[in-house]
């Protein structure tokens, strides 16, 4: 039965049973979410458009307006960037409460589901909301019909615990195939608000595919583990739904722990313990029918740890059938492929870098359930409660019934709250989206409407019960006496209780004997005293009343007859009440005497807790956090309360926080849980050193003084530990510090004898210890500490200004006035006195000579004249000319030849340019007609195109080829042939530990142990590394986004190295580390697709018009050269003389179709073969096509043959040179039309020679410079050599005219390259975004080495790599000339992509001369290109994991997986002690047994025992 699953999230009970009206609510839109804050009772509506807030009667309190909004479907935020946008309603998609912060979670389906915070008083108050994060804050779906759920957890990290929420969400066409993130509430480290946290993209779906539609429901969190309850289709080929529940654990950021179990039911699944929590669900089938279905969580974790059981022990089988299988992404065949002992599952229970997952239930071991309950129609929703030990399931259908439901044994339906009654659908589901326009709020039971215990019993209510010795039909709680025997009367069989008879008819109002004390009672009368007697009470039992605990008081006393009166409670002083009594004519005053007690008072902590007296039955409740009375912790029967341990001490404080050396100072630790008794205390360590507990200073919980030892080794910094009964450890998050004090200055440094001098002493660290710790001592003397004060100063780092004072001399300055009073006087001129002392004062000085003066009041003293000393400036006068004429001299001489060298180079410069454009303009006309020609000749060959296609390579022979082709064997590789020499015998061996070596690959504590190991080791030399990357890469190819991961981290290792030991701007630049080569890979890897569908194209023209353009002249078959090409040393330094010959070619065995064939009469025999096979199969790839050596040219002018060879005995022969065969040496001209057969055989023919032409040396158009004729003269030789070597300037002219040719080429590839506007490959901007991020953490990192590093991993390691090697992607031969011609494109990219400026002259190499007018303008390309990727939007962690996951899935199972672990192996078994060693010393290997799962993988591939 297929199920369809939802929640019932408005139906809230009203616990009062009172007839109070039903109360409503309604809206102009739809309702989409309802939530309730559980503390304040208010309740939250999600809706379109609108946010509202209610009270717990559901008036209203506040809204907010969320929509319509100016969005579209294609509109990527900010909005304000969107173009052809319009009002969109904004539908609400989640809806959730955090009460830790006060804020609502609202996430709607406008701007791609971004959420905001809204608080929880006011909902018109928006906490937060930013719309430019980028795509990593997106949340919820833009479809109206994808579903959407979440649930408030916490995540730590890095010792720091924070609010998060796990979301699910269905998948939409225009939304992210994620499917499950864990999100964050806060901006921490890397992270924003809103983001998610679980890096990599484990549940995700495929885009564009019906398979996984998931339909989410509900989402809960229960043990650590997070459980979300969907439908989805099993796969493609089936629309039938079936439904799941998921379940990872809660800190599994990864979601290794992911596993999925289909739920179904039918079944019995046996019992189920009384205490145990149970998912109830409901479901529907295609027969209108519906069932309550009731699944216990034990039961659910129980399977789904034999699923996991299986995967991890058992190969995936259960019985020996197959029980598991992999959602998604993994190959479904060997996803459970690991070997973990059974006994050691525990430690996995939340999966592991190096073990499968997703996991999920194959459908023959669905989890069963019986249906408790079930009913014609469809029912929509579900809602449970307990009510006195009762289960009660509330059921709302899609006609806006309510259904009442016991669920005993046997369920039982009791009562309908009918859809009128309510006048609106309870959670009616169209197309999977709530249709609700009004919320009402309706009692859960009608107990009051009854009158008669009959009538009550017969409402069968778990809620309604008869209250006996009150009359009325009530709850429960709400009846006085409901506790004792028969008090409040439920019973299933409708029974009411009857009075018989009573016994005794009568009792006696006074009892007496010995058991009863009687006592005197005073009582306070008006008037009547003597007429009657107050009542009396003593001994209160008990005398101890906890808070919050209903308590009877039992007494003793006298006059008690009288409390059958009015009793009031009169007010409450410290415990003890006084009561009243009124009858009639007197009143009475009874002081009743008790002691309330509130355990959580003055005990915030367990220890605390547990250290108070006995007799008040405090207890340490877990479930509550806090001290309570034991009745009140409502805890399992079986828990023993009073022996609770106590969670690990904690430590919030520590004075001081600073100490010398050499110890002997107390600190004093401040936290909770540090024991109840002193003895608790068993070790206190400071810094790694012990620190002597000091009893006497104990206090309980709260604090502990220690005595610190001296510090015996570094560091000088560490944590404060304390250790307390049954090993518990505290540890804080803050450091104590050992340092000694370091004075540095004393002020003032000269005192009295006697003493009383108050002296400041400065200088560093002088906080250490605390006041009481500090002792002085001057000379031996001992200094009293009046104050312990650490300032701390800013300084000004500008230049001092000097201050010069006139200062004068005399006495008693100060005992006339003050400084402010004193006037003095320099001539006329009055002067600011700046200090007054007793004996001296001083003022600003004056400006010229005068008299002084000096007045105190009246008085007025001449202190004498002020006179400047005078220096002698005549030898001034002597100096400047002998110094500054000479210097004048010597400047003009030098700018006078400066100005004529500068003349004369400027000269130079002008003829080199006008030679150079006559030199332009000279080729100019020939550039047009060779670009003509070639423009009609390509025409053709776009022609033959459009008709075979660009001869791609798939994609396994793409990676074969750049991976492991450069490497020493080349096509023989083993990882190109895929040929292992393993005997059958140990295959299926082989096989089984290769996958336990692909599993320990993916721990990511093995692998970067394993690489950097081999990176230490002397012998693994450059090859070695790239090879073993290029392994790496297809191994961890079905997880491309963990190669991923492990390359980040690889990355950033190398770049704190190269930022903070080597110089930044060579990261990157060679291969000479794994990780680099990894990146090299990877991009090769993520831009395969973009060279199919962008690039291929331009780079495959550019090649074809290379190929043509040098092919329609000579080139030399032996020294590699030719007539036209781009590289000056390839360029044939002759005029060879030749001629075009038109050939007819018949193919032997293709029928009587003749091909006409261009050659010239200068080509080679084998030249011509291959331009003949070029022609007649241009619609095959290369690979297909037959080769040069495999065929036959055979000549026939007239009635009979000639085989046509290379060399043979008919070769012109120079000395011992011999020219090989042309056309022309066989007079083929193109005056005689010749028919030609080519005979294609099976076999290669050797070339066709003799003996007398093995000694004999070999030349096609000219001899090789260093190969000359030993029989010449050595004048002769030296002029030859001369000749060959200096090529003129008519010969470079070429080199312009091929350049101009193919000038349209090139640019059309730089721009399918480097053009932003058109697609750029994700990998791309993700890449570079992460080198962006880096980069801002280190100062040192500045614009230009930045465009370095992307230079060095993009242009450099991928796109050279590609334009020099085109048969890495086309299936097609490269030979050495057009070889050489692509090297000079590849440079030219090289240099448009450095920042240095290139400075060109004569000397400069002609290849970068002939591209030099436009590297200017490729620069600029490369500029902008760089400056667009880093405006685009951001490539989130999630999109970028889809892509990788896609081309896993893609192109995994075509990669030789097996023989790349095997061949990894042999560099594991290489350095095998290496490994184990560093494995052993890396306590995350040690805790995950990896050198034992090492040790095991070993023993099986070698075939032989190790220690184990």
């Amino acid at each position: 039965m297929a199920c369809w699953v939802s929640f019932l999230l408005f139906f809230f009970c009203q616990s009062t049973s009172h007839a109070d009206p039903i109360k409503e609510f309604p809206t102009k839109t739809l309702i989409n979410n309802v939530v309730q804050d559980r503390q304040t009772g208010r309740i939250y509506l999600g809706a379109v458009n609108n946010i509202f807030q209610l009270g717990p009667s559901l008036q209203f309190e506040a809204s907010a307006e969320t929509g319509p909004k100016e969005d579209s479907p294609t509109c990527t935020p900010p909005a304000s960037s969107c173009h052809d946008t319009s009002p969109m309603p904004n539908t609400n998609k989640l809806l959730l409460v955090n009460q830790k912060n006060g804020s609502l979670i609202v996430c709607g389906s406008r701007y791609r589901g971004i959420c905001s915070l809204r608080d929880l008083s006011n909902v018109g108050k928006e906490l937060y909301y930013t719309d430019n994060k980028g795509e990593k804050t997106y949340v919820a779906s833009i479809e109206d019909d994808v579903n959407v759920v979440g649930i408030m957890s916490n995540h730590t990290k890095d010792q720091t615990t924070f609010d998060v929420f796990f979301v699910g969400k269905g998948y939409g066409s225009q939304d992210s195939a994620i499917l499950i993130s864990t999100r964050i509430l806060q901006d921490f480290q890397d992270w924003v608000v809103f983001e998610s946290i679980s890096e990599p993209a484990v549940v995700q779906t495929k885009s564009y595919a019906p398979k996984f539609m998931h339909d989410f429901r509900f989402a809960f969190e229960e043990g650590g583990f997070i459980y979300f309850l969907f439908s989805r289709t099993f796969d493609g080929t089936d629309n039938k739904i079936l439904t799941f529940v998921s379940r990872l654990c809660k800190n599994d950021s990864y979601y290794y722990s992911h596993t999925e179990l289909q739920l179904n039911y039918k079944n019995i699944i046996g019992n189920r313990d009384a205490m145990s929590k149970v998912l109830f669900m409901v479901a529907s089938s295609d027969d209108d029918k519906s069932a309550l279905c009731m699944y216990p969580l034990s039961s659910i974790n129980g399977r789904l740890m034999e699923i996991i059981s299986a995967c991890y022990s058992d190969s995936g089988k259960i019985s020996n059938k197959p029980a598991v299988y992999a959602p998604y992404f993994s190959p479904k065949d060997i996803v459970c492929s690991s070997n973990v002992r059974k006994d050691m599952l525990d430690q996995y229970k939340c999966g592991a870098d190096f073990l499968p997952s997703p996991l999920a239930s194959r459908p023959e071991f669905a989890f069963k359930a019986d249906p408790v309950w079930e009913t014609q129609g469809f029912l929509t929703a579900v809602a449970i409660d307990v009510e006195n030990d009762h289960t009660v399931g509330f059921l709302g259908n899609n006609q806006g019934e309510v259904f009442k439901v016991h669920l005993a044994k046997k369920a039982e339906h009791y009562g309908t709250i009918p859809g009128d009654e309510i006048s609106l659908k309870i959670h009616s589901l169209i197309a999977s989206r709530l249709v609700i326009l009004q919320i009402t709020k309706v009692p859960v039971q009608t107990c009051l409407q009854k009158t008669d215990c009959q009538s009550c019993m017969d409402l069968k209510d778990p809620y309604c019960g008869w209250c006996v010795l009150e009359g009325r039909c009530t709850r429960r709680s709400e009846c006085k006496r409901a506790e004792e025997k028969n008090g409040w009367l439920w019973s299933p069989a409708q029974q009411c209780v009857k009075i018989a008879s009573f016994s005794p008819p009568n009792f006696s109002r006074e009892k007496r004997g010995s058991s009863v004390r009687i006592y005197n009672c005073y009582c306070f009368l008006s008037y009547f005293v003597s007429l009657m007697s107050c009542p009396r009470f003593e001994n209160p039992d008990p005398s101890l009343i906890p808070v919050g605990v209903k308590t009877p008081i039992s007494f003793e006393g006298m006059h008690l007859n009288q409390i059958s009166h009015f009793i009031s409670i009169k007010e409450e002083l410290r415990g003890s009440w006084q009561v009243i009594f009124r009858n009639f004519l007197f009143l009475c005053f009874v002081h009743l005497s008790v002691t309330l007690y509130n355990c959580a008072k003055g005990r915030e902590d367990c220890s605390l807790c547990k250290y108070a007296d006995s007799k008040y039955k405090c207890v340490w409740c877990r479930k509550q956090n806090k001290c309570v009375f034991e009745k009140l912790c409502g805890t399992h029967q079986d828990e023993d309360l009073q022996n609770v341990q106590c969670p690990n001490p904690e430590i919030t404080d520590v004075k001081p926080l600073y100490g010398p050396l050499n110890g002997s100072i107390s600190i004093t630790i401040f936290g909770s849980n540090l024991g109840i008794h002193k003895e608790d205390i068993k070790s206190i360590t400071v810094a790694g050193e012990p620190c002597i507990h000091q009893k006497e200073k104990y206090s309980v919980s709260k604090s502990v003084v220690c005595e610190i030892g001296p510090k015996r080794k570094p560091p000088n910094e560490g944590k404060v530990e304390v250790e307390v009964n049954d090993n518990k450890r505290g540890m804080s998050r803050f450091s104590f510090t050992y340092r000694d004090p370091v004075p540095t200055a004393v002020k003032p440094s000269r005192g009295p004898k006697a003493g009383g001098t108050l002296i400041t002493i400065s200088g560093k660290f002088l906080e250490t210890g605390s006041k009481v710790d500090v002792q002085v001592t001057i000379g031996g003397v001992h200094c009293a500490m009046c104050l312990f004060v650490v300032s701390f100063k800013n300084f000004n780092q500008n230049t001092p200004n000097i201050l010069v004072s006139l200062s004068m001399q005399g006495r008693g300055f100060s005992k006339a006035m003050t400084v402010k009073e004193t006037k003095a006087f320099v001539g006329d001129v009055k002067y600011d006195v700046t200090v007054l002392r007793d004996d001296n004062l001083f003022l600003v000085p004056p400006d010229k000579e005068s008299q002084t003066f000096i007045k105190f009041g009246k008085a007025e003293f001449k202190a004498g004249s002020v006179q400047y000393e005078r220096k002698n400036d005549l030898s001034l006068y002597i100096i400047i000319p002998a110094v500054i004429v000479p210097m004048l001299l010597i400047i003009t001489i030098s700018f006078i030849l400066w100005s004529r060298n500068s003349q004369q180079a400027e000269r130079e410069y002008e003829k080199v340019k006008h030679q150079l454009e006559n030199l332009e303009e000279s080729v100019r006309d020939r550039c047009k007609k060779e670009f003509t020609d070639l423009m009609i000749e390509m025409e053709d060959h776009t022609n033959d195109l459009n008709e075979g296609g660009i001869p791609f390579l798939d994609y396994k022979t793409y990676t074969d080829r750049v991976f492991f082709l450069p490497s020493k064997d080349g096509a023989n590789d083993v990882m190109i042939t895929g040929k292992l020499d393993i005997p059958e015998a140990r295959k299926n061996t082989v096989n089984a530990a290769l996958n336990q070596f692909s599993n320990l690959l993916n721990s990511k504590t093995f692998l970067i142990n394993f690489i950097r190991t081999l990176e230490r080791s002397h012998d693994f030399n450059a090859r070695a590394r790239v090879y073993c990357a290029s392994l790496l890469t297809v191994a961890l190819h079905g997880k491309l986004e963990y190669y991923t991961d492990i390359m980040r981290t690889l990355l950033l290792e190398l770049m704190e190295e190269y930022v903070h030991s080597k110089n930044p701007k060579l990261m990157l630049r060679r291969s000479e580390t794994v990780v680099e080569r990894m990146l090299c890979n990877w991009m090769s890897i993520c831009l395969y697709q973009f060279l199919k569908d962008s690039a291929g194209e331009p780079l495959y023209k550019l090649f074809r018009a290379i190929k043509h353009q040098i092919e329609k002249g000579p080139v030399d078959a032996r020294v590699k050269k030719a007539k036209y090409t781009l590289n000056d040393t390839g360029l044939l330094g002759d005029d060879v003389e030749y001629s075009v010959l038109n050939l007819q070619v018949l193919v032997q065995g293709e029928g009587l179709d003749v091909t006409y064939v261009k050659v010239l009469n200068c080509d080679t025999i084998s030249q011509v073969k291959e331009k003949i096979i070029e022609q007649v199969y241009r619609n095959l790839p290369y690979s297909q096509r037959p080769k040069a050596d495999g065929v036959t040219l055979e000549w026939r002018p007239g009635s009979t043959g000639q085989i046509l060879s290379d060399l043979d005995l008919t070769s012109q022969k120079e000395g011992r040179w011999r020219r090989i065969n042309t056309l022309a040496h066989y007079n083929v001209s193109t005056d005689i039309m010749c028919c030609l057969k080519v005979s294609i055989v099976l076999f290669y023919f050797p070339p066709i020679g003799n003996a007398l032409l093995e000694d004999d040396k070999v030349f096609h158009l000219v001899r090789p410079a260093e190969e000359l004729d030993e029989f010449k003269s050595k004048r002769g030789s030296i002029k030859d050599k001369s000749m060959t070597k200096a090529i003129t300037e008519i010969y470079l002219t070429r080199l312009l005219s091929v350049k101009g040719t193919l000038q349209q080429f090139v640019d059309n590839f730089f721009r399918s390259v480097l053009c932003s506007g058109a697609v750029v490959p994700p990998a791309v901007k993700y890449f570079f975004d992460f080198l962006d991020e880096q980069a801002l953490k280190h100062n040192n990192v500045d614009e230009e080495t930045i465009h370095i590093w992307k230079t060095n991993s993009l242009p450099l390691r991928f796109w050279v790599n590609i334009l020099k090697n085109p048969h890495f992607i086309f299936d097609v031969h490269v030979s050495e000339v057009v070889d050489a011609s692509l090297s000079v494109i590849a440079q030219t990219f090289m240099d448009a992509c450095t920042k240095s400026e290139h400075k060109l002259s004569r000397d400069s190499p002609s290849n970068k001369l002939l591209y030099a007018k436009e590297i200017s303008t490729y620069k600029k390309m490369v500029d902008d290109y760089y400056k667009d990727i880093r405006l685009m939007v951001p490539v989130s962690d999630q999109d970028m994991n889809t892509h990788l996951a896609e081309v896993s899935r893609s192109h995994t199972s075509k990669l030789n997986t097996q023989v790349a672990l095997h061949q990894l192996y042999q560099y594991a078994s290489k350095y095998y002690d290496e490994i184990i060693k560093s494995l052993e010393e890396d306590p995350a290997a040690r805790s995950k047994n990896l050198t034992t799962r090492l040790n095991q993988i070993a023993a099986a591939l070698e075939n032989k025992v190790t220690d184990l």
